[in-house]
């Protein structure tokens, strides 16, 4: 294979903080990578061999950009789609698949995809625009409250809303959605799947996740969830259908949610490393990067059970602050045992962006997650 110390490369479109951690491997078992991202200032240009600044949604960009890789991946799903079927006519392997990545592009084909596939999922119906949407609700056909999902764009909470009357409804944006009934949920659950070429297939243990009320992002991550057995196995069971039914290649990040009712319902997917699988790089002897580097380059895939219970915490700006970034109070929390923070490299903070996260390793969870809280009153991301 002419991957180590060789001259072939894995492409990477997306210099972000997934591509950053995705080159920790790559880096360490001398592989030549190429990335690309819009931002001159993205977190992984640094660790890369050559990056190039380009438009990952413009077709002629990204077919330029992936025509002399060997193996194309993505660190993010808002890429050309229609560039990477092209790439993959002329010989380029890439991974996630482009039709794969169509599918879950559009959060409506998405949900129509499990419907096809008997995958459990909360109801929905769709909606071409805003204006249909609001005539739904005017003549009785949606009622409040009900989940706003945008079909395209959305990401870190963005593009989801819970919507409780004709005010929130005024709120959301236009464009193809869907409304979706809001779930009872007990917990919110998530499973990284991962599948390689030769159809090796491996599961990481079942998450919990915490999200913040008012940002809908995940606020904490634990891992292994607090949940029986049972619901662990069916929650697998539930992520490897959803798996089987994509036939990806790579990782599989499957959101879950836990009904009060005890059903395991599928939200959404990603396909790539994901905030969810963090806490693997210290508790799990195979962290999501490496998994997915092994799984695109058809090598067998590791281990991914955990070592030690973890907690990831999110870091993100605080609200008020915008502007060049100042990690407040770092030195108090890496004087904690067990504590692993992340700095992403972004230069500039605002309310609720990602900047790092913090991996809280221990032998026991509940300590972990006591931690955890602690970090996070803390550490605080402001600007200077």
């Amino acid at each position: 294979m002419g991957f180590f110390s060789g001259q072939q490369t894995i492409g990477i479109l997306g210099g972000g903080q997934l591509g950053k951690m995705l080159l920790a491997t790559t880096r360490q078992w001398d592989i030549q990578t190429k990335v690309m991202d819009p931002s001159g200032e993205a977190p992984a240009r640094l660790a890369c061999n050559q990056f190039i600044q380009g438009d990952l949604m413009d077709y002629e960009a990204v077919v330029a950009f992936g025509k002399d890789v060997d193996i194309l991946t993505i660190e993010i799903e808002n890429v050309n789609a229609d560039a990477l079927a092209h790439l993959e006519k002329k010989g380029v392997q890439v991974y996630p698949q482009a039709q794969v990545l169509k599918i879950i592009q559009n959060k409506c084909h998405q949900k129509e995809f499990y419907q096809q596939h008997r995958i459990p999922t909360a109801s929905f119906q769709l909606f071409s625009s805003k204006e249909k949407l609001k005539d739904a609700v005017l003549r009785g056909f949606v009622s409040f409250p009900f989940v706003w999902k945008s079909e395209s764009m959305g990401y870190d909470g963005y593009g989801v809303k819970i919507v409780r009357s004709n005010h929130d409804l005024e709120q959301v944006n236009e464009g193809g959605c869907m409304a979706e009934d809001l779930v009872n949920i007990d917990k919110e659950l998530g499973i990284i799947v991962c599948r390689s070429p030769k159809g090796e297939i491996k599961c990481y243990p079942c998450v919990e996740m915490e999200f913040h009320p008012e940002a809908n992002q995940v606020e904490y991550v634990l891992s292994p969830a607090r949940i029986s057995k049972a619901v662990a196995n069916k929650a697998e069971e539930v992520a490897l259908s959803v798996s089987k039914a994509f036939q990806h290649v790579g990782l599989l990040a499957v959101e879950l949610f836990l009904t009060k009712e005890g059903e395991i319902w599928v939200n959404e997917v990603a396909p790539r490393p994901h905030n969810s699988g963090h806490y693997s790089i210290e508790a799990s002897f195979t962290s999501q990067f490496e998994q997915h580097t092994r799984a695109i380059l058809n090598l067998p895939l590791g281990n991914t059970e955990n070592k030690l219970t973890g907690v990831m915490v999110n870091l993100v700006g605080k609200e008020g602050y915008t502007g060049a970034v100042h990690y407040k109070n770092l030195e108090h929390i890496l004087a904690i045992e067990g504590v692993n923070p992340h700095i992403y490299g972004k230069k500039e903070t605002r309310p609720f962006r990602k900047m790092g996260h913090i991996t809280i390793i221990n032998k026991d969870l509940s300590i972990a997650r006591k931690i955890a809280e602690e970090v996070k009153e803390t550490i605080e991301v402001i600007s200077k």
